[in-house]
C-alpha cells in the first residue's frame, strides 16, 4: 500500500506532462490566439450606420469610411461615350480595284466578239478559197458575197454576256462604238478609262460626291488621237465605272465604341470624400451612395466579419507554421507556446484600451501605446527572431484597432508606427539581454517613435502647428518609456510563472554564495576548480559560435555536481592520497564514475534548478565510452567486454551549450594531466577529442555544424594560452611523452 500511495503522484505528474505536451494542446492555443485577434479587431470592424431616408436633411457630415466604384454612374457615363461615338466611314480601295476590273472585263468581253466575228469571217474565206471553181471570175463572186458578221448581232451578242444591269446602264450608241473599233483603238480606250476610274477613286467618294466625281471624267480623258464618238464612249464607260467608296465601316464603327467605354474612368466614391453636408437634403442620389458604401441601417453586411476572420486565418496559419518551423523553444515547449500567447494577450489589450482615447480628443494620445513591451518580452524571455515576426503581426492588428482616426478600416499610419516601435526595442535587446539595459531600450525606443512619427507627419505634406507637433512627440517619447516599465514589472511573473532561464536568473545562479556552488566548494574543490576553467573554455566557446554563452557558463558550474557524492573518487579532489580505484574493479569504479552526471542531475532537480541547468548535468558525457577502465578491464579478462557496459547510458547532447560544456569538460581534464602543455599540443589535442566526439555520435542530437565545431576548437584553444600560460614551455624541439589520463 505503502509502494501504491508513492507512485500515484508519479503517475499523475506523467499524464499531465503527457497532456501538456500533446499536439492538440498546440491547436487549442493557436486558436485560443485568433480569438483573441477577431475579438480585438471585431468592433472596429463593425459597419457604422444611419437612419436616413431621401427627402430628410442630413444631420452630420457624412464622409466615405472606403473606397468604393459607383457603377451606376460609371455605366450611365459608359452610354453617353458609346452614343456620343460618330458613325465610322473608310475608303476603300477594293471597290475602286473592282470597278477597274469590271470596265477591263467589260472591254475584254469586246475584244473577243470581235476577235471570233474576225475569225469566222478568215474561215469562211478559207473554205471558198479550197473548193474548186471553173474560173477564177466565179471564186472572186464567191468572195464577194461573204459578209462578216453584223453589228447588231455582235451588239446582241455582247448584250447577253454582260448583265443586265450593265446592258441598261451603258447605251447601245457607246457599245455600238467599242465594237466598231479596231484592235489598237480599243486598247488605247481600255486603258485611258481604267486609269481615269482609278485616279478619280483613288479619293474619298461619299455618296453626295459621285456626280461631281463623274463629272471630272471628262477633264481627264482628254486624248486627241481618238474620234469624237470614241471618246464620248470612253467618257460614258468612265462615268458608269465612278461609284461610291467612302461606305460605312461597321467593324471601326464598333472598335471606336469600344475605346470610348474603355476610356472611361470609373466614378470612384473616394474614401474621405465628403457625401453630403449637415443641413443638405439627402437626395436619390446621395441616398443610392450611402446604399452603396454600406451604411443604412436597412442594410446587413456579413463580408467584413468574414473579411476579419480570412485575415486572423491567414495571420494564425502564418504564426503557426513560423513558430513550428523556428529553432526556439516554441517548437515543442507548449509551455512556452502557452507565455507566449499571454504576453499576445497582454500587448493586445494595451492596444485596445489605448485606442479608446481617441475619444478624449487629444491630437497623437493613441502614440503612447507601449506596443514595444510585447516584442521586449518576446526577445528576453523567448527569441529574437519571434520577436520580430510577431512585430510584423502587431503591426497588422494595431492599423485596425486604430482605424478610429481613419476614415478607412486601416490605419496605415499607426500600423506603421506600431512595427517601427515593436522593432526597435528587439534590435535594441537581441544584442544583449541584460535586465540593465531594458530602460536603455526604452529609451531608444523612444527616439525611433519620435523619428517615426515625424516622418510620417511630413509625409502627409500637412501644415501643423507646434502644438500638434509637440503632443506627437510627447506622447512617442512616452510610449518608449511606459514600455519598459512594463517589461520591467512583468518580466518577473512570466519568468517564475513558466521557468524561464532569462538572464537575471542565470546571473542569480551563477553568484558564488548559491548553496550548491558552496557546497562544491567546500566538498570538492579540485572539481570547482575545474568548473570554472570549464566555464571560461564553454562561453567563450559558446560565444564564439552564437550559443547563449552565460547558460554555458553556469551549466559549467554545476555540471559536476554529482561528485559531491563520491568526492575522493576523481582525481581532481585526490589531494595526495591515494587512488581509491587502485583497489576496485573496474566495473565497480565504472559504476562509481557513470553514476555522477545522474546524481548530479538528480540533486539539480531536487533544488527546483531550470530545465537547461538539468540538462547540462546530464548531457554534458552524452553516451561516450570510459576508455581507462574499459580497457583496463578487458586487460582482466580473455573475452572482449562490449563497449555498451562502459558507456554513459546518456542522453546525448540536445544543445549547443549541452554539446560544448562536454567538449570542454573533456579537453580541461585532458590537458591538465599533460606534462609540459605547449600551444601545438593543445591544438592537436583539442582537436583530437572533437574528432573522437564528432566520429563517436555524440553531435547526432544537437545542432552543432562541422563549421561551428571548428570555431569552438579555435575559442578553446585562445582560451587555454591563457589559462595555461605559466605552465607553457616553447622549446624548438619537445617530445611528447604520452597522453593525459582520462577524468576519473
Amino acid at each position: 500500500m505503502r509502494n501504491l500511495g508513492k507512485s500515484a503522484p508519479i503517475d499523475q505528474q506523467k499524464w499531465w506532462k503527457k497532456l501538456k505536451d500533446h499536439r492538440y494542446i498546440r491547436v487549442i492555443l493557436f486558436v485560443i490566439l485568433g480569438i483573441i485577434m477577431y475579438l480585438s479587431m471585431f468592433s472596429n470592424i463593425y459597419p457604422e450606420t444611419l437612419n436616413v431616408n431621401p427627402g430628410s436633411f442630413a444631420e452630420q457630415d457624412i464622409r466615405a469610411p472606403i473606397t468604393v466604384e459607383d457603377k451606376e454612374a460609371t455605366l450611365q457615363k459608359k452610354n453617353l461615350a458609346e452614343g456620343a461615338v460618330t458613325p465610322q466611314y473608310t475608303n476603300s480601295k477594293a471597290i475602286a480595284q473592282k470597278q477597274v476590273q469590271k470596265i477591263n472585263d467589260i472591254f475584254k468581253i469586246i475584244a473577243q466578239i470581235n476577235e471570233e466575228a474576225e475569225k469566222d469571217f478568215n474561215e469562211r474565206l478559207d473554205e471558198i478559197q479550197n473548193e474548186d471553181f471553173d474560173s477564177e471570175e466565179e471564186q472572186e463572186l464567191k468572195i464577194s458575197e461573204v459578209e462578216k458578221i453584223p453589228l447588231d448581232e455582235k451588239l446582241a451578242n455582247l448584250k447577253l454576256i454582260i448583265s443586265n444591269q450593265t446592258s441598261e446602264d451603258l447605251s447601245d450608241e457607246t457599245l455600238t462604238t467599242l465594237l466598231e473599233v479596231d484592235e489598237h483603238e480599243l486598247e488605247i480606250a481600255r486603258e485611258t478609262t481604267t486609269n481615269v476610274i482609278h485616279n478619280v477613286m483613288s479619293e474619298e467618294i461619299r455618296i453626295d460626291d459621285v456626280d461631281e466625281a463623274k463629272d471630272l471624267v471628262e477633264t481627264k480623258i482628254n486624248i486627241s488621237t481618238v474620234t469624237p464618238k470614241l471618246h464620248r464612249a470612253m467618257v460614258e464607260m468612265a462615268r458608269f465605272g465612278i461609284t461610291v467608296n467612302y461606305i460605312y465601316d461597321d467593324e471601326a464603327t464598333e472598335l471606336a465604341r469600344k475605346d470610348a467605354i474603355e476610356a472611361v474612368e470609373p466614378v470612384m466614391i473616394r474614401e474621405g470624400q465628403l457625401i453630403v453636408e449637415t443641413g443638405e437634403i439627402i437626395t436619390t442620389t446621395v441616398y443610392s451612395q450611402l446604399a452603396l458604401l454600406g451604411l443604412l441601417d436597412d442594410q446587413w453586411n456579413v463580408f467584413p466579419f468574414v473579411g476579419l476572420a480570412i485575415l486572423v486565418i491567414l495571420l494564425v496559419l502564418m504564426l503557426a507554421y513560423y513558430l513550428s518551423d523556428a529553432k526556439t523553444s516554441l517548437q515543442k515547449n507548449n509551455s512556452h507556446l502557452l507565455m507566449y500567447v499571454l504576453i499576445f494577450l497582454v500587448s493586445v489589450i494595451l492596444m485596445k484600451v489605448t485606442s479608446l482615447t481617441y475619444n478624449l480628443n487629444f491630437q497623437g494620445i493613441t502614440l503612447i501605446v507601449p506596443i514595444a513591451v510585447g516584442s521586449m518580452l518576446i526577445t528576453m524571455l523567448i527569441h529574437q527572431r519571434v520577436a520580430l515576426f510577431t512585430s510584423m503581426v502587431f503591426s497588422i492588428i494595431a492599423s485596425i484597432i486604430f482605424n478610429a482616426e481613419s476614415m478607412g478600416v486601416v490605419n496605415y499610419t499607426l500600423g506603421i508606427y506600431v512595427f517601427f516601435s515593436s522593432v526597435a526595442g528587439v534590435f535594441f535587446l537581441g544584442k544583449s539581454n541584460r535586465v540593465s539595459r531594458i530602460l536603455q531600450a526604452g529609451l531608444f525606443v523612444a527616439v525611433i517613435n519620435i523619428m517615426t512619427i515625424v516622418a510620417l507627419l511630413m509625409l502627409r505634406n500637412v501644415q501643423y502647428g507646434w502644438l500638434e507637433i509637440g503632443s506627437h512627440i510627447g506622447f512617442a517619447f512616452l510610449s518608449g518609456f511606459l514600455a519598459a516599465v512594463l517589461t520591467l514589472g512583468l518580466l518577473p511573473f512570466f519568468e517564475a510563472g513558466f521557468g524561464i532561464l532569462s538572464t537575471m536568473k542565470l546571473i542569480e545562479l551563477s553568484n558564488p554564495n548559491h548553496p550548491l556552488l558552496r557546497k562544491i566548494l567546500i566538498e570538492t574543490p579540485g572539481t570547482y576548480h575545474h568548473s570554472v576553467i570549464v566555464a571560461n573554455l564553454a562561453e567563450s566557446a559558446c560565444e564564439a559560435i552564437g550559443a547563449n554563452g552565460l547558460l554555458a557558463r553556469v551549466g559549467s558550474y554545476y555540471h559536476d555536481l554529482g561528485k559531491t557524492k563520491r568526492p575522493h573518487f576523481f582525481i581532481e579532489n585526490q589531494m595526495k592520497m591515494e587512488n581509491p580505484h587502485d583497489k576496485l574493479s573496474p566495473q565497480l569504479s565504472k559504476t562509481i564514475i557513470i553514476s555522477h552526471p545522474y546524481d548530479g542531475a538528480e540533486m539539480l532537480k531536487n533544488h527546483k534548478m531550470p530545465k537547461e541547468i538539468i540538462d547540462i548535468a546530464e548531457q554534458h558525457h552524452g553516451t561516450s565510452l570510459l576508455k581507462f577502465f574499459y580497457h583496463k578491464a578487458n586487460q582482466e579478462v580473455e573475452q572482449t567486454i562490449p563497449e555498451e557496459e562502459f558507456r554513459y547510458p546518456g542522453p546525448k547532447a540536445q544543445s549547443s551549450e549541452s554539446a560544448i560544456v562536454g567538449i570542454c569538460d573533456c579537453v580541461e581534464a585532458a590537458v591538465r594531466s599533460m606534462a609540459k602543455p605547449t600551444p601545438e599540443k593543445i591544438e592537436s589535442l583539442v582537436k583530437k577529442i572533437i574528432t573522437d566526439r564528432l566520429e563517436d555520435g555524440q553531435f547526432d542530437e544537437c545542432d552543432l555544424t562541422l563549421k561551428q565545431l571548428n570555431t569552438v576548437a579555435t575559442s578553446i584553444c585562445e582560451t587555454l594560452k591563457g589559462t595555461f600560460h605559466s605552465r607553457i614551455e616553447y622549446p624548438e624541439d619537445v617530445k611528447e611523452k604520452g597522453e593525459g589520463k582520462s577524468d576519473h
